[in-house]
């Protein structure tokens, strides 16, 4: 990440002797060094490796549910309005500083990471939420637009080997199992909050919402699911250059050529664009039609601008499903070479098994 790291400051959360979550704040930002410029890098290619994260914006109040018992002792749902611009309303006290340019803004980044990490752990006590680390703000600029960063991250023991060949126990930070993290564009916040686009953030595996707290911490609302979006896009993918009549070959290789704009695009982290993956795709020359066009004419059409999902390239690589006590995996090239599908019947026929699961098939057939 070639970006210019103006502030970063670390915080850390902990369970204190009353066993309730406590802010150890850091007195003042960190000097931006190569250290830091590389930490800051790694956090940022950490976010942008993760699947399925969710775009959203800010809202100023959400409405909660909650189950209470009425005078008959009869379970009754009961609705309240909370009021969650505290964290917006800080930032952009702190933007407003930055553009006037003055000689404190690095303390008015470093008050409002210190206010913000304050109303992390009113949050955590209000959603019975125990979580403890490091609470990492990074205010960095890349490619003309103003990103914030939040991540709280937890460390990991390694053993380090000394020059004189002593070992030596050390913490480092848990960049791999980043679960909690949280990137602002402020830049299209700033002129363009009518997109609804300026906040991306990771939202765990399995359809665990690990980040709700998270998302209510800095009073957020998700827009845009990624992951269905990507889902949609690879279809339209595929079925476009079905339409095309290409052969087997030409579609793999039109299928390479996006998995490539993919990957430019999450190493990057920017959002990748429909009209410029078209022009990396064939184009109906009697119908001047080309994959941008196909998209729009679909009965629900994709978003012009998409953030790519890193999941999303397995899905171009490969078919993967399993279920019913059987797993199946294998590259889409293969498909009517060396498997074939019959929807007629449900079957899928393999020519040429794998020389580990031949062996063992026919071991098993020995034995029968």
């Amino acid at each position: 990440m070639s970006a210019l790291i103006h502030h970063f400051v670390v915080h850390r959360l902990i369970v204190n002797k009353e066993e309730k979550i406590e802010a150890i704040p850091r007195d003042n930002c960190l000097a931006v060094t190569p250290e830091i410029e590389l930490l800051a890098h790694q956090i940022n290619h950490s976010f942008n490796a993760k699947p399925g994260k969710g775009v959203g914006h800010f809202v100023t109040e959400v409405t909660r549910e909650a189950k209470v018992e009425n005078e008959e002792g009869e379970a009754t749902t009961q609705k309240s309005t909370e009021n969650v611009a505290e964290f917006a309303e800080g930032l952009r006290q702190y933007m407003d500083i930055q553009k006037a340019a003055g000689d404190n803004v690095e303390d008015a980044f470093h008050a409002f990471s210190v206010s913000s990490t304050n109303r992390l752990v009113r949050t955590l006590a209000e959603t019975g939420t125990v979580e403890t680390g490091f609470l990492i703000f990074c205010q960095y600029e890349y490619l003309a637009t103003q990103y914030l960063m939040i991540a709280l991250l937890n460390t990991r023991s390694h053993v380090e080997v000394t020059n004189s060949l002593d070992l030596s126990a050390r913490e480092h930070l848990d960049l791999a199992k980043m679960q909690l993290a949280v990137r602002f564009d402020l830049t299209q916040w700033d002129i363009q909050p009518e997109q609804q686009r300026y906040v991306s953030f990771i939202k765990g595996r399995m359809g665990r919402k690990v980040s709700d707290f998270f998302m209510q911490f800095v009073g957020c609302e998700e827009l845009v699911d990624v992951k269905q979006q990507n889902k949609q896009l690879i279809s339209s993918v595929d079925a476009y250059l079905a339409s095309e009549s290409l052969d087997p070959q030409e579609q793999h290789q039109h299928r390479e050529e996006v998995k490539s704009y993919f990957k430019e695009k999450i190493d990057a982290g920017e959002s990748l664009s429909v009209d410029e993956l078209a022009n990396r795709l064939p184009q109906n020359e009697e119908t001047s039609s080309n994959f941008s066009a196909f998209t729009q004419s679909m009965e629900v059409p994709l978003e012009k601008e998409i953030q790519p999902d890193p999941a999303a390239l397995k899905q171009l690589a490969k078919f993967t499903g399993q279920g019913g006590g059987i797993s199946l995996s294998f590259e889409r090239k293969l498909m009517g070479d060396r498997v074939f599908y019959d929807p007629a019947t449900d079957t899928l026929t393999i020519r040429g098994i794998p020389p580990n699961l031949k062996d063992q098939l026919n071991r098993q057939s020995s034995m029968d």
